[in-house]
């Protein structure tokens, strides 16, 4: 319906043509107290994820940037928040090294060292297709909001370091300093990684969580490397900075423990997060069934029952 002949443009004339069919005012009502009550859900699950998230991130930063357990002993006090066996693992001092005062006999190394860091395959590489064969790219527009129309696939059989599943920890390297440089858990089903994003593969499965939690600590740290390169809007991190970027670690005994201290609050975090993701295709998936008289109110509730809680 759009006319012009070097740009064409749709006005509200061709509004006034168009004529759509609409559910009764009472079903309308009914649609919106529905997606009211999920879009409620969705918030929680979200507000769940953050604040697990800021509870993992505030004991990562007591623990292994403040040595809150570490200063306590030394001071002849009872670390808080944990039992006798725990503390024990904690050394009662510090001791020298290039990064200043550390705790006794814990290393300091580099932020690559933590892990193998995977770059992903150039998108050209890919051959993408809009039909949506095969698997979904995913760029760093994909980590913030999930597979979506603008999403590109690929039916290439790709190596598998360029493979992703739900659970793999993301680092976008490139990009806005200020809202792409980042770390995330992709938490969509198997996908494909397109260059500018690392995959982060920890040596062990007890690094998991101290990997994971390192990296989002040092986002403030990333976002100003970043900025200090920035070009046209652009900015990011190197290798180089990766290697030349140095944390501490604890020892095996107390990595262990820290695991299976935060493992589950990483898990539920996690799990909630992918709740939302679900409800939130769901709830994108019905509402133009509804809508247009495809799908009837009933059916919609029997199917939001039986999803996520």
């Amino acid at each position: 319906m759009a006319t012009g002949s070097v740009i064409k443009h749709f006005g509200p004339s061709h509004l006034r043509q168009m004529a759509i069919t609409l559910p009764s005012l009472r079903e309308q009502v009914q649609i919106a107290e529905l997606f009211d009550a999920l879009d409620e859900r969705i918030m929680v699950l979200r507000e769940t994820n953050a604040t697990l998230e800021a509870i993992s991130k505030a004991l990562f930063k007591s623990w292994f940037v403040d040595f809150d357990p570490v200063r306590a002993k030394q001071e002849g006090r009872a670390p808080e928040g944990m039992d006798e066996g725990t503390a024990a693992l904690f050394p009662d001092g510090f001791e020298e090294s290039g990064l200043g005062l550390v705790p006794k006999g814990w290393r300091a190394g580099s932020v690559y060292s933590l892990a193998n860091f995977i770059n992903g395959a150039s998108y050209k590489a890919f051959e993408p297709n809009a039909e949506r064969r095969g698997l979904p790219i995913v760029k760093i527009a994909e980590l913030k909001s999930g597979i979506t129309a603008q999403t590109a696939f690929s039916d290439l059989e790709m190596p598998e370091k360029y493979q992703l599943n739900s659970g793999d920890i993301l680092f976008s390297w490139s990009g806005n300093p200020g809202t792409s440089i980042d770390t995330f858990v992709w938490s969509h089903d198997q996908a494909l990684l397109n260059q500018h994003i690392f995959k982060v593969v920890p040596s062990t499965i007890e690094d998991r969580s101290f990997v994971l939690l390192a990296l989002k600590h040092l986002k403030p740290v990333f976002t100003e490397l970043a900025r200090n390169k920035q070009t046209t809007g652009l900015g990011h991190v190197t290798v180089a900075d990766l290697k030349r970027l140095q944390v501490v670690k604890p020892d095996s005994g107390l990595l262990a423990v820290w695991n299976e201290v935060i493992s589950t609050i990483v898990d539920q975090a996690f799990a909630a997060m992918q709740q939302a993701h679900t409800l939130s295709a769901l709830r994108d998936s019905l509402l133009p069934r509804l809508i247009s008289g495809q799908l009837r109110l009933a059916e919609t509730e029997a199917v939001v029952a039986l999803g996520p809680t």
